[in-house]
């Protein structure tokens, strides 16, 4: 019976084998074993085309924002040389990743892409024989050509084009005229230029022009904005008289800092959230130059300093004029001097002698003046006014109960808060600082709700990936249809048999099963009848052994004669007997 068990135990597992598969292929009928071959190959080119459809094919841009005519041009050369190549919007040609060094090696060899503007190149194919005029024109073609190059080099601009005005020189300095330049700016879809990147762009122009001034330089974007218009380039327009992107931005840093700090001090007091600090500070960017001229008042006399000093005396006689008529007469020497009898008299003081004696005195001095010439230029960035505002929240106060109480703050602790504050913001009461702490009970807070909801986030996920959702869903009807409509069959056919070959072999273990019922119930029966045949013949063992004592007691002679025989017969002849 174990015999069996294990026979058809071996022949369950062996339907199940590669063995048993190929077996059953090879009993299958030619039309269905092309079927078969057809189905597998056209499954395994299906994965194979999902594959190449679904993985990224490994392109990488060669040349971006050609115009059409390198466009062409690199085209016509690609397909020369057999490289695959692809097309997209924007000018971008794109080659094969580990070809892209190599084609643009290649494409430069032939002088592609020529670009839509000229550089000094230009000015290597000079003919003989040109005029200065036209000299003059392709050294300025070629400046406009390496400046677009040059601003084209920033990420965020996709063209640019640069027009120069050079006004011819002149020895006339009244007639000299400044060069100017303009700037248009194709920039890429989405980017924008801050008004550091435009300066530096009209610092570029300006430095590579002799002469050019910055405020001479306009830029322009593709929708006409002027960007040159901010005060850092003294361009025109209200620029002049709005803040820039630097100043706001140094005021924004005035005012953050200023509102961490009082919140840094005040936190751990009051605690964390528990406090909140604006402040708005008033900044003077104005220029200014001050220059002052100042005398004082004269010195006292003793202490001024002379800077000059002129004196000039003279002592003369006033005697009697000539009178008569002129000659030798009244033209006569005067007389022989005497000393004289008397002291002089003191200087200044002129006294009529006999004879008209005077005397003139003249003095000039001039002191030194104080002069005070002062030139003060007042810094940029100076803090105006402060305002603050502070905002406090109730302090929690846990109750005997075990409960907490929001409270409002004390006199005192205000007091000391706002003392904090002051000191920590720089109050200045001259300058015109104010300042306001207020003291009230937060709201609670709520909790924010979301501004989407699912489904309408579902819904914009759907929208903008529709198309590799298509792409999925065909794919998923195609292998769904392969697997349904051609595998499925198939392997019905080839398990098929071996599902019927197991339900033999079930019936064959139930027959099995059946046949070991029946031997056991007849070996149940063969035992019972051979106990009754024991039993039987022990019932006449039992009867001949009644007998046999019956006889030995009934004649002993007899029955001793019959053992004597048995002894005395030979074995031989008793077997034969």
């Amino acid at each position: 019976m174990d015999d069996a068990v294990v026979a058809v135990d071996n022949r369950d597992a062996q339907p199940g084998s590669a063995a048993n598969l190929f077996q059953r292929f090879n009993q299958l009928p030619n039309t269905r074993k092309i079927l078969i071959i057809v189905a597998v190959a056209a499954l395994v080119a299906a994965a194979i085309g999902v594959y190449l459809w679904t993985r990224d094919p490994g392109y990488k841009v060669l040349f971006s924002n050609v115009s059409d005519r390198d466009g062409g041009q690199i085209v016509q050369s690609l397909q020369q040389m057999n490289i695959p190549y692809r097309l997209d919007a924007g000018g971008v040609i794109s080659v094969p990743a580990d070809q892209v060094y190599d084609v643009r090696l290649r494409l430069a060899s032939q002088g592609l892409p020529k670009g839509g503007s000229v550089g000094f190149e230009l000015l290597d194919n000079q003919k003989f024989g040109i005029s200065q005029f036209g000299e003059q024109v392709n050294y300025q073609r070629a400046i406009e050509g390496e400046l677009a190059r040059s601003v084209e080099s920033l990420s965020a601009v996709q063209t640019a084009r640069v027009h120069l005005a050079i006004p011819k020189q002149t020895v006339f300095l009244r007639d000299q005229q400044k060069p100017t330049a303009s700037v248009l700016l194709t920039l890429f879809p989405g980017r924008a230029l801050d008004s550091t990147q435009v300066a530096g762009i009209v610092h570029l122009v300006s430095s590579s022009v002799p002469d050019l001034p910055v405020k001479n330089v306009t830029v322009v974007d593709q929708n006409g904005t002027l960007l040159s218009a901010i005060p850092e380039l003294g361009g025109a327009g209200p620029g002049n008289t709005m803040l820039n992107q630097r100043q706001l931005a140094y005021v924004h840093q005035i005012e953050q800092m200023l509102s961490e700090r009082i919140q840094k001090i005040l936190e751990p007091i009051v605690g964390v959230d528990n406090v909140k600090a604006e402040t708005t500070a008033q900044v003077d960017f104005a220029e200014v130059e001050q220059t002052s001229e100042s005398f004082k008042p004269n010195s006292p006399p003793n202490a001024s300093a002379i800077r000059s000093e002129q004196t000039a005396e003279g002592i003369g006689t006033t005697g009697p004029q000539p009178s008569g008529v002129p000659g030798a007469l009244s033209n006569q020497p005067p007389g022989a001097a005497t000393a004289p009898i008397t002291l002089p008299n003191p200087p200044g003081v002129a006294v009529n002698t006999g004879q008209g004696q005077t005397s003139h005195k003249e003095s000039t001095r001039n002191y030194e003046v104080d002069k005070t010439i002062q030139h003060v230029k007042n810094p940029v960035g100076t803090v105006k006014r402060l305002s603050v505002a502070v905002v406090v929240n109730y302090k929690r106060v846990t109750q005997k109960d075990g409960g907490i109480k929001s409270v409002p703050l004390t006199q005192a602790e205000m007091n000391q808060i706002s003392n904090l504050v002051r000191e920590a913001m720089g109050y200045n009461k001259d300058r015109g600082d104010t300042l306001n702490v207020v003291n009230a009970a937060f709201a609670d807070r709520v909790l924010e709700v979301e501004g989407k909801s699912f489904i309408e986030k579902l819904t914009e996920y759907l929208i903008a990936h529709t198309a590799d959702i298509v792409k999925v869903i065909l794919i998923a009807l195609v292998l769904a249809y392969l697997l349904f409509g051609v595998v499925r069959p198939i392997l019905r056919d080839v398990i098929r048999p071996k599902q019927e070959q197991r339900a033999a072999l079930a019936g064959e273990e139930g027959a099995v099963a059946l046949t070991a019922e029946e031997l056991a119930q007849s070996e149940v029966e063969a035992e019972a009848v051979a106990e009754a045949e024991a039993t039987a013949q022990l019932a006449a063992f039992s009867e001949l052994m009644q007998r046999a004592k019956d006889m030995a007691k009934e004649d002993p002679r007899m029955v001793a004669t019959i053992i004597r025989e048995w002894l005395n017969t030979d074995p031989g002849d008793k077997k034969a007997s």
